[in-house]
């Protein structure tokens, strides 16, 4: 453990660092501090030295230079322990500084700032505050070094339990942290100003990664796999990683894939909608025109009851207590609600191992993130998927249109073929899924599947392929199946021949223009 005799601040977020420079007085801590701190220090009847006092050197460049100076850096990176250090410090009059208490400009809240100018980026960029944390961190033996108000606590406790000393184990911690924060911080800047410099391309030059660790999980995709969860603290959308946890074990890492998945899917839909996941892929979906939200959870486990079992559930409405109740004769995993009436909790806490989330959806789906997909040795980046189908930019091709019954059908079965694994089929009613071909490796087979899982009726619905129909084959299997309307994306060099089976089968297609590949 090291004694505390001297501490520098100097704080943009100055949240808590009245009460704690004051802490820091009563124990006869000498403290330097710079500009709106000290002034704000000096206010609350907190003693502090100026630091051009300390220095004997004025702050210059508009306070770009204040901290830049020997005395500082000398009194944070001398080695206590070394003679020759410690001579120099003797010969200079550089006296230790034990502690440093620093927080940085606020680049990040400034460039969000609507209007933001490179100018306005560019002076909210900390220069002497990064120095003094590295400085400090580097030297975490012999200084403390604190860049979180939430780290205040922890370390006042250990001064005074320790008679003005830091314990080595909380030392080393508050430097990891330091190297963390400043990492950020540069990350911020360097795209921040790739952004200025290419702004041609969404894709920043190197690209940097920025997530907070939420949990370490159980394991990972299997028992033999270790797995841990992180967060992007930049994401404020409705997500599984701003979701709530009301009740239940920790989510494990297919609980988080799958619940992803039913909340993304969820979201594509303005009506009273349940979504039901079975392994990253729907086998339930519907909607209730009358917003009931129970009803559409009975049409969407009617889709599929069997894969239902151990599945997760999203919805884009609140939980009721009547759906509540008739959740307790189902096996699921995960429920996800944008509210729950405490009385539906009430009932939902019979079951003690279901996971319930909390996820509201009052913000829209943010565009500037990206998606990405790691490969060994690499990483893919993508912007995310955002087309839905509007009857405005669809193509009708066939010699009969769709009916406005048809057309609801497909949007639905369009708006589902997005989140299921390529080749992706699948067939829907105005207000339900009726059968779901996915993943395998012709169309054609998607399309049998889909019809073989059906357990509604495939007579009278409509199919939607994620990608354009290469062949007529997957048309003349629907088209036997019952199917009356088909929507994709179109462009094969067979078009001619899939529309022409589509015509004598008397079938409505459309053509969105749009592919929905989803790996």
């Amino acid at each position: 453990m090291r004694d505390v005799q001297r501490a520098l601040i100097s704080v943009s977020n100055k949240t808590g660092i009245v009460e704690f420079a004051r802490e820091l007085a009563a124990m006869e801590i000498e403290i330097i501090s710079t500009g709106g701190t000290a002034a704000m220090l000096k206010k609350n009847r907190v003693p502090v030295v100026e630091i051009s006092d300390y220095t004997g050197f004025p702050e210059i460049m508009d306070g770009r230079v204040k901290t830049l100076h020997p005395k500082v850096h000398g009194g944070l990176l001398a080695l206590r322990d070394n003679p020759e250090h410690v001579k120099t410090m003797e010969e200079q009059g550089i006296p230790p500084i034990d502690m440093v208490v620093v927080n940085l400009y606020p680049f990040e809240e400034t460039i969000q700032k609507p209007g933001c100018t490179l100018e306005e980026a560019i002076e909210n960029i900390d220069i002497g505050g990064p120095t003094m944390l590295r400085s400090a961190a580097k030297n975490y033996r012999f200084v403390t070094v604190i860049v979180d108000p939430g780290d205040y606590e922890a370390v006042l406790r250990e001064l005074k339990e320790n008679e003005k000393k830091v314990s080595d184990s909380l030392r080393i911690r508050l430097a990891q942290k330091v190297f963390t924060h400043t990492a950020r911080y540069d990350s911020l800047i360097s795209t921040y100003l790739d952004k200025a410099c290419y702004p041609d391309t969404p894709f920043p030059e190197t690209l940097f990664l920025n997530f907070k660790r939420a949990s370490i999980l159980r394991y990972g995709e299997n028992p033999h796999q270790q797995g841990s969860f992180y967060v992007d603290t930049r994401v404020d959308e409705p997500s599984i990683a701003t979701a709530e946890n009301l009740q239940g074990k920790p989510l494990s890492y297919n609980n988080i894939m799958d619940a992803d998945a039913a909340l993304e899917t969820v979201k594509e839909f303005d009506e009273t909608a349940c979504v039901i996941i079975k392994h990253a892929n729907p086998c339930g979906v519907a909607i209730d025109r009358n917003d009931d939200v129970l009803a559409a959870y009975e049409k969407a486990l009617a889709c599929d009851p069997v894969s239902a079992f151990g599945g997760i559930i999203a919805l884009n409405r609140s939980m009721t207590l009547g759906l509540a109740e008739a959740l307790m004769d189902h096996f699921v995993e995960v429920l996800i609600a944008p509210d729950y009436p405490a009385d539906a909790l009430e009932i939902l806490a019979r079951k003690k191992d279901l996971r319930v989330l909390k996820a509201p959806l009052v913000t829209p789906r943010r565009k500037d993130l990206f998606d990405l997909r790691k490969v060994v040795g690499g990483l893919l980046l993508q912007e995310r998927d955002s087309h839905s189908l509007d009857i405005e930019t669809f193509k009708t091709v066939t010699k009969r249109a769709p009916s406005d019954e048809e057309i609801r059908a497909l949007k639905l079965a369009w708006k589902v073929c997005k989140h299921v694994k390529s080749n992706a089929i699948v067939y829907a009613n105005a207000d339900q899924i009726v059968g779901v071909g996915a993943g395998q490796m012709s169309r054609v087979d998607s399309a049998r599947f889909g019809i073989q899982k059906a357990l509604l009726e495939v007579r009278g619905s409509c199919m939607a392929s994620d990608a354009l129909i290469p062949f007529r084959d997957a048309v003349d299997v629907a088209a036997e199946a019952g199917v009356t309307a088909i929507v994709q994306t179109g462009g094969s060099v067979r078009d001619s021949e899939v529309i022409e089976a589509a015509d004598e089968h008397g079938m409505a297609m459309v053509f969105t223009g749009y592919r929905h590949f989803y790996h």
